[in-house]
């Protein structure tokens, strides 16, 4: 027993150092998910679109049978109104969500002159070794490494800002237009009724 060699501990690669594991492993935890909430918000919006064409194609097929059948008035024109100019913002916002603007936060000095973690900067690059190059030569610097990702997660935290503020329009446009859709068909509905007694 007593000529068992000591137990060493291996020595760390140099790619797990101090400053990788403390920033940019936090880092991957955050990207994924501001990831997570750019995909559900993303699956909301095709969600709500759709919704909101269905409930269009039934008002549009519906509404020329209703109009036909009762006299239109005032309430029932101004609900018309107010029906579409909310869903058409209520489109406006979905396409918004669906396709937002692309941000720029790269010309900052301090950080590297393309950021490789992106699709914007990745297909800044010829071919694949040449991204694979630059790709390598950034990452040798801890500090560039942390930095690119850095940059990667502030443009995502505002891309899910951007998506969110529209996807909250969106949601109480939507609403509006299928309150004022319903005030349509209790007016509708009232209608027949005082004229069935």
């Amino acid at each position: 027993m007593s000529d068992q060699e000591p137990l060493i501990p291996p020595e760390e690669p140099e790619f797990s150092s101090r400053n990788v594991r403390s920033n940019v492993a936090p880092i991957f935890q955050i990207l994924q998910s501001e990831q997570l909430i750019l995909q559900r918000t993303d699956q909301k919006a095709f969600t709500l679109m759709s919704l909101l064409a269905a409930f269009m194609v039934f008002f549009i097929v519906h509404f020329s049978k209703v109009m036909d059948n009762s006299e239109i008035n005032i309430l029932s024109a101004l609900m018309v109104i107010v029906y579409f100019i909310n869903a058409t913002f209520g489109l406006i916002n979905l396409m918004l969500v669906i396709v937002p603007r692309i941000r720029n936060d790269m010309s900052h000095e301090d950080l590297p002159e393309i950021n490789a973690t992106f699709f914007g900067g990745i297909v800044q690059f010829k071919n694949p070794v040449e991204y694979a190059s630059y790709l390598a030569k950034m990452t040798e610097d801890n500090d560039n490494t942390f930095k690119m990702f850095a940059a990667q997660l502030y443009a995502l935290g505002h891309i899910n800002a951007y998506k969110n503020k529209h996807m909250r329009r969106a949601i109480l446009f939507f609403g509006a237009a299928i309150f004022s859709e319903l005030i349509i068909i209790m007016a509708f509905a009232w209608s027949l009724t005082r004229a069935a007694f």
